[in-house]
């Protein structure tokens, strides 16, 4: 996937099989779904069956009518050719997952829950048991329902750095096509074959479920109403000329037509829809729908769960504060002993930060003779017995609760005001103690994603308002937002809180965007215009989204509206080109057609095009070749610059109106000398 990811628009691979692809648009029902070119074609097939006719009858100026019809054909073709090259890039990044979902055998696990046989990975059904051993391809998406294993997932993300997944908790979730790389995992099948998260994705890039967006929906519709009109203008020109006493050619009258409508943004319209869901891709996020990707760019609100999403999602030792009389080094080793057994992750951090800090090595439990004390919910502690000491750490109030009386007032109160000052500043403070003598206090912290703030921050830049929403208390939570940079936050939050936040932004208007990992935040993705889950979140939470970010990085929102709004302004840029470039048009190919009946009309041959057959000529080459000089842009898209609306009209027309002025005068002019030097008009 990485390697197709880098494909560009000159990659062979693309390009021959989108020849032949743009043959097979020739499908009338393939044609149908794009009115503008659907009627082009049309016009094409009656010029064509009316050539036949002359060829047949020996009619004159058989030449000239045969350019036409070829040039009409080549506007079809390379409209046809710009779709599919779109949708070439994205069936090259499916082919190596759909030899990944292919090819993959998984252990089936039988009914003695021990042995096991390899079964191809597309028969596994919902709820079976597969066994996963380093070295194996995960065969089907599941959540691990035993075990913990490093996971590569660069077959879906394209990054080689590894990933935790373990039983329980929202890192549960496993996807087809990924690797296990050390240990062992029983995966619970979740996804019957043909619906996993890999078949989504092959549909998703090949474009085989896009749909038209509301805005493109509205665009077709204008365009069909502007060739509507002029199907209307067009047919009544040959009564006009009748009464001026002559005749003007279907084939002059259809060149005319194609001319006038707007052919240039109808052939690149769905190429521009497919190529922006194709950049997402590229960032490592998958957009279920045009729409989303549309609505991204228009966000003015982001919800953001904390923990996951904005943390790292795991609390880590960050300090060790020891009481007056007790050496740092004292508490720090205590604290070591204490979680040398405790395989949580704020126990391995508590041996990390010891050795780390103080250099106190981790020791053997068997060499030490020592019991550990497990944690459990009444005791709300966990601890070691060794060489005749007790050590215990766990929640304040357990410690102080455990240690009674002999602690002495002074130390109660010292450790409880430096644990007041840790959850204030919105860190979580674990009490130790040894043999009934308080030593201190342990500070763990909610750690912040690098980067995050200044990410969010440029959020901000782009209008966009950023909500962090926890669980935690309204304390923490204000800690842990000034501390990641959001503008606001909603502490102590439930589902159905998120939910209210979420129709309370849009009752105002506004668009919203919501990042969460959790099953917990599956309702609120889904009632959010753009719902971003994070890859490593649990089925639900993806199956709410309607984009899955592969990275599982929330910022990534600042790339996904960046495409978002490249979509619109390529869209608005090409349609703006397309409008000024039609007008330039007319003064090529009007002049030319009624310069026998009204030679006055010379004077608007501001171009100095040699003959009426060359100016029609010239006019509909260009017409076709301007479609092929802009696929590039339509697929690349406009480059983004956060600037407000008006300034974005005033570039608009600046750059894409006045060039869609300049160029066909320059094109029609360049072509028109070609062709009359090579004696073809």
């Amino acid at each position: 996937m990485t390697q197709s990811r880098s494909s560009s628009l000159l990659d062979p691979s693309i390009l021959f099989p989108a020849l032949g692809g743009a043959f097979r648009k020739l499908d009338p029902r393939s044609l149908a779904r794009n009115p503008v070119m659907f009627v082009v074609a049309v016009v094409s097939v009656l010029t064509t069956v009316l050539f036949v006719k002359d060829l047949a009858v020996g009619a004159e100026n058989l030449g000239f009518s045969f350019q036409i019809i070829l040039w009409l054909w080549f506007t079809v073709f390379f409209a046809n050719f710009a779709e599919a090259v779109a949708e070439g890039r994205g069936k090259a990044q499916a082919d190596s997952l759909r030899r990944t979902r292919t090819e993959t055998e998984g252990k089936l696990i039988g009914a003695d829950g021990k042995s096991f046989k390899l079964v191809p990975g597309t028969s596994l059904k919902v709820g079976d048991l597969v066994l996963v051993e380093a070295g194996d391809i995960i065969p089907s998406d599941g959540e691990v329902v035993e075990g913990v294993a490093s996971v590569n997932e660069a077959a879906i993300t394209g990054e080689s750095a590894p990933v935790i997944r373990e039983s329980g908790g929202d890192r549960s979730a496993v996807t087809g096509g990924t690797q296990v790389l050390s240990d062992w995992i029983r995966v619970r099948i979740t996804a019957a074959a043909g619906s996993t998260f890999i078949d989504r994705m092959i549909s998703l890039v090949e474009g085989a479920e896009r749909q038209k967006t509301p805005n493109e929906i509205a665009l077709n519709i204008l365009l069909a109403g502007m060739t509507l009109i002029f199907v209307f203008a067009v047919v009544s020109i040959p009564s006009f000329a009748s009464y001026a006493g002559g005749s003007i050619p279907v084939a002059v009258l259809v060149a005319l037509f194609v001319t006038l409508i707007p052919t240039t943004i109808g052939a690149l319209l769905s190429a521009i829809g497919i190529a922006g869901m194709d950049r997402l891709v590229r960032f490592n996020v998958l957009a279920m729908s045009g729409r989303a990707v549309e609505a991204a760019g228009d966000v003015d609100t982001l919800l953001l769960d904390k923990t996951g999403t904005i943390t790292l999602g795991n609390r880590q030792a960050t300090e060790f504060r020891a009481l007056r009389g007790v050496p740092e080094n004292e508490l720090a080793d205590a604290a070591q002993l204490a979680s040398l057994a405790d395989e949580t992750p704020e126990g391995r951090s508590i041996t990390v930060l010891a050795k780390e800090k103080y250099n106190i090595r981790a020791r053997d439990m068997g060499t030490l003779n020592a019991t550990f004390v497990p944690f459990t919910a009444q005791s709300r502690m966990s601890g070691v017995d060794l060489d005749g000491s007790s050590i215990h750490k766990g929640a304040v109030e357990a410690v102080l609760r455990h240690v009674g009386n002999g602690a002495g007032s002074e130390a109660v109160r010292e450790l409880q005001s430096i644990a007041d000052e840790i959850a204030k500043a919105g860190g979580t403070p674990l009490g130790v103690a040894k043999d009934g003598k308080l030593l201190g206090v342990i500070y763990l912290k909610d750690i912040v994603k690098g980067g995050i703030r200044e990410r969010f921050a440029e959020l901000r830049r782009m209008g966009i308002r950023t909500v962090m929403i926890t669980g935690d208390n309204p304390m923490t939570a204000a800690a842990i937002a000034a501390e990641a940079g959001v503008d606001d936050f909603l502490a102590q939050a439930t589902p159905e809180n998120k939910l209210d936040l979420i129709r309370e932004e849009q009752a105002k208007g506004k668009l919203v965007a919501m990042c969460g990992d959790g099953t917990n935040d599956a309702p609120a993705l889904a009632q959010a215009d753009v719902g971003v889950a994070m890859n490593t979140g649990t089925v639900a939470a993806r199956e709410a989204g309607n984009m899955v970010d592969l990275d599982s990085d929330p910022t990534k929102l600042i790339e996904i509206v960046e495409i978002g709004k490249q979509l619109l302004m390529t869209r608005g840029a090409l349609t703006t080109f397309s409008i000024a470039n039609d007008i330039a048009k007319y003064f090529a190919i009007i002049p030319a057609m009624f310069l026998a009946f009204y030679p006055q009309l010379g004077a608007l041959n501001i171009m100095g095009l040699a003959s009426p057959q060359s100016a029609i000529l010239s006019a509909i080459i260009f017409n076709a070749l301007i479609i092929v000089a802009l696929i590039p842009l339509s697929l690349k898209g406009v480059a983004y610059r956060a600037v407000g609306a008006g300034a974005l009209l005033r570039r608009n027309l600046l750059i894409y109106g006045l060039g869609g002025i300049v160029v066909p005068f320059v094109g029609i002019k360049a072509i028109d000398l070609v062709i009359t030097a090579l004696g073809l008009a």
